[in-house]
């Protein structure tokens, strides 16, 4: 009558069970599977933002915004949702080879849940060795301690993922940095305007501001930074 309490006096709860298998592999019931999964989930956030193009994205518009002179537009909200569908734009294709080795077989029971995360960690592995410099991955392969790696494709991803971001960081301010000097420019040509017609109480932010947006404007600043974007992950 209250098979509950059954359960808990054998000690065996049904919906929660590991078992191995004759060849040793360990399987979980679907209930644990889900747990798993929406503990997986929580780090989603995380893992956008430090296993994509999301962080080459945002801070490349960030230092654009900061040089042009626009302190809030566009906005945090316009920015971080035009980096979003940049990386699914840039990351489709390694999306596409994870969800066709991986979840699509898992979810046909042809793999396990161990052998889906092995299986599709390997498209975002090479995406991101692609993307990170040899002399940022073997710092962090020496501070690990580690002697026993052959090649850059044998690297565990607790080394290549903090690889992968210093990398990424580099290359966000390197190309900040060639979008920042032609409005640096600019600037200083306004304020030597400004300064040889004696307007020294004028800001020479407040005029060169719209002159800034006009030359972005008539350059098709926008396509040209989302094309060059792009382009830098070589896909």
């Amino acid at each position: 009558m209250l098979p509950e309490l059954a359960w808990a006096q054998d000690g065996i709860l049904p919906a929660v069970t590991v078992t191995t298998g004759p060849d040793g592999e360990t399987q979980y019931s679907v209930t644990m599977q889900i747990l798993l999964l929406m503990t997986a989930l929580s780090f989603l956030p995380a893992m956008v933002i430090m296993l994509t193009s999301f962080t080459r994205i945002i801070v490349v518009l960030s230092i654009l915004r900061q040089a042009i002179g626009l302190q809030q537009t566009p906005s945090n909200q316009v920015l971080i949702g035009l980096s979003m569908f940049m990386t699914f734009f840039i990351m489709s294709p390694v999306f596409t080879k994870i969800y066709d080795s991986a979840v699509q077989p898992y979810m046909n029971d042809g793999l396990t849940i161990e052998q889906a995360y092995e299986v599709g960690k390997e498209p975002l592995k090479a995406f991101m060795l692609a993307q990170t410099r040899i002399t940022d991955l073997q710092t962090f392969i020496d501070i690990a301690g580690y002697d026993n790696i052959p090649s850059p494709e044998a690297a565990p991803m607790q080394v290549l993922i903090p690889a992968f971001i210093t990398s990424e960081l580099k290359t966000a301010f390197q190309i900040g940095f060639m979008l920042f000097v032609p409005f640096l420019v600019l600037d200083l040509v306004i304020a030597s305007i400004l300064m040889a017609m004696g307007m020294m109480m004028l800001s020479p932010m407040i005029v060169s501001l719209p002159f800034k947006i006009m030359l972005f404007v008539l350059v098709d600043g926008w396509t040209l930074v989302m094309g060059t974007l792009a382009n830098s992950f070589g896909s």
